[in-house]
């Protein structure tokens, strides 16, 4: 698996969907995982699904601290990988996955010590929803480590133009969650009914063996992982480069899931099910924007590869390829969720109307702006790719902010709980049209500045 791309040379689409498509993969595992938890879940009951959602924005505050380390690395090792410094690419992995390993740790023992207050914040009301809550949240943290160290792993290797092996490794994880889920969730022989703690038990038992996993791969793997050294004083050179890389995709993203959380706690006024059914559609939608991800990773990598090697024109070419793909992608989704909603949300809740039919106007309204959604990520990867990963920060912040006034002002009129639902969808549509424009700019301008 050990499988290297040098990006800066070759036919450009066919480098690009080469390492896309297998990053595409990882990034739909990804997605799986929780999908899985919520159609096990959903066949449970409403409360098990709203208690799993609920848990799940902090996990999506963890996966947001991931990105200071992943995207540092990631822009750091593909740079590298171009100038064809493997000291750099060393140093760079080495020094992420400390910084990692340490927040990661920090993280996981903040949720597991303030663990009621931390879900207390959504007043649920249902004591039964928040027990829940809170068990799914505690076992999940307790294995958070190897939440954080995966994408490491798998950004080391996007980086490096190797998008194969991160594949075929998050498809173990994913397999063995899927095995795993209904065996705890239901019980099955001598395993015992767990309920949604058997789904919290399966996400960190898949997550330990795929880092067993990526451990083993990457002993294997020369040429980025000889002679690292993971005991000694982290470099702070390193670290404080890593950081600043990573520090405003973490802000973007952890800002996002705070908005989420505000969000979610204006749903809750309406009961348990616009909560689950908001937690599921999120779900569903992303296959659209999570697929947009690993296209935007590999548009990354690509960019920072060509760039650490003064290839500008073809950053230029590989930008605009990756978007027209991805943009296909955005219009696609967008008439799936309009068109499609009602049976898509069907197969995860086939019992609960009152879901269905909210899920129906969820996907519905989510569906208009996930053309605009697909083409922000992909600029976001340019703009990666180039080290300006401040850029697409400050621009989802913003948006991403106003949805708490828009969600306020809407939900106020005769909209009710769907204004929230429309604040969401108008913010991304707003980010799309700001942001792409700007890459474009950007690259017209030139990069003798930089």
């Amino acid at each position: 698996m050990d499988k290297n791309i040098n990006l800066t040379e070759g036919n450009i689409s066919a480098a690009l969907t080469k390492l896309a498509l297998p990053i595409m993969g990882t990034s739909f595992i990804q997605m799986m995982y929780n999908l899985t938890d919520m159609m096990w879940l959903g066949r449970l009951n409403t409360k098990a699904m709203a208690a799993a959602g609920t848990a799940g924005f902090f996990m999506w505050f963890g996966m947001s601290l991931v990105l200071i380390s992943q995207i540092g690395v990631s822009v750091g090792v593909a740079q590298a990988f171009g100038r064809e410094d493997m000291e750099g690419v060393r140093k760079n992995i080495s020094n992420g996955i400390k910084l990692d390993m340490f927040i990661g740790i920090v993280y996981s023992l903040v949720l597991i010590i303030f663990r009621r207050e931390i879900i207390g914040f959504f007043n649920l009301g249902d004591v039964e929803t928040v027990d829940m809550a809170v068990n799914y949240l505690v076992i999940v943290a307790a294995g958070f480590i190897f939440h954080f160290i995966n994408p490491i792993y798998s950004a080391i290797f996007n980086a490096s133009g190797n998008s194969v092996t991160p594949f075929i490794i998050s498809s173990m994880g994913l397999v063995t969650n899927m095995v795993l889920d209904p065996a705890l969730i239901f019980g099955i022989g001598v395993i015992p009914a767990m309920g949604i703690k058997g789904a919290a038990l399966a996400t960190v038992i898949a997550q330990v063996i795929v880092t067993i996993i990526y451990f083993i791969v990457s002993r294997k793997n020369k040429t980025l992982f000889s002679n690292l050294s993971f005991f000694t004083l982290p470099d702070m050179a390193y670290i404080s480069k890593i950081f600043k890389l990573g520090f405003p995709a973490f802000l973007q993203s952890g800002a996002h899931a705070a908005i989420s959380m505000i969000l979610t706690r204006i749903l809750a006024q309406w009961g348990p099910t616009p909560v689950a059914v908001t937690s599921l559609g999120a779900q569903i939608e992303s296959l659209s924007w999570m697929t947009a991800e690993g296209f935007s990773t590999a548009i990354s990598a690509f960019v920072g590869q060509n760039f650490g090697a003064r290839n500008y024109d073809r950053v230029k070419k590989g930008y605009y390829s990756g978007l027209r793909i991805v943009g296909f992608i955005g219009i696609i989704a967008t008439l799936l969720l309009v068109f499609a909603g009602e049976p898509i949300f069907r197969l995860f809740t086939p019992e609960d109307a009152l879901a269905i039919a909210q899920g129906k106007v969820y996907l519905r309204i989510l569906g208009f702006c996930q053309f605009f959604i697909t083409i922000e990520i992909a600029s976001g990867g340019g703009f990666n790719g180039i080290g300006r990963t401040h850029v697409p920060a400050i621009i989802g912040i913003i948006f991403n902010f106003l949805r708490i006034p828009g969600a306020y002002i809407l939900a106020a009129t005769v909209l009710g709980m769907t204004g929230v639902w429309w604040s969401m969808s108008i913010s991304s549509i707003l980010k799309g049209l700001v942001l792409t424009p700007l890459f474009m700019y950007t690259l017209k301008k030139g990069f003798t500045d930089y």
